[in-house]
């Protein structure tokens, strides 16, 4: 199955469309979007989880990122929306129901219909591999770190993965 991240902007709600599975591969394009939209002023984000068949923690952690950031600055949240039982129990396991409302369907948001014309959320591939391989390890911790900062818990559940991502970041040369 093809994955992919449609995004759009309807009002002032920032529509993300997961389809296919939330994963590592696709998190850091996902972050680098939202950054933006914040920094543009957009404070109401929603996941559209209807077509999604999976998620894994760093995607989830990102989302938590996104979520603690709107925090952060006061105002803003992030809404889940059309999100199954699987995907509801991922999340709600995390401790994320806490900083993200999680809505079975879309009518619960306060955000107008998602918008008609949505583009795909791609991104360029670094030509220097260790570089790319460094930025996917520095997006997994922050994500995983999110995820503890949300739910303190979770730290239990994700301490060797942090430990391993760490690690793994003092051995690969630094990112430009």
């Amino acid at each position: 199955m093809q994955s992919s991240i449609q995004v759009g902007v309807n009002g002032q709600a920032v529509w993300v469309k997961v389809e296919g599975k939330g994963t590592f591969l696709n998190s850091g394009n996902l972050k680098e979007f939202a950054r933006e939209m914040v920094n543009r002023g957009y404070r109401e984000f929603i996941v559209d989880l209807e077509n999604c068949a999976m998620m894994d923690s760093t995607f989830m952690g990102t989302m938590a990122g996104v979520a603690l950031r709107l925090k952060e600055l006061g105002h803003g949240h992030l809404h889940v929306v059309h999100c199954g039982q699987h995907s509801r129990d991922l999340l709600t396991g995390l401790g994320l129901d806490q900083i993200f409302s999680i809505h079975a369907d879309g009518s619960e948001s306060d955000a107008a219909a998602a918008p008609t014309n949505a583009e795909v959320l791609t991104g360029a591939v670094s030509p220097d591999v260790s570089v790319q391989k460094q930025r996917q390890a520095q997006q997994m911790l922050d994500a995983h770190e999110a995820l503890c900062e949300a739910a303190p818990e979770n730290f239990s559940r994700f301490k060797d993965v942090l430990e391993y991502l760490k690690q793994d970041l003092q051995k690969e040369p630094t990112a430009k």
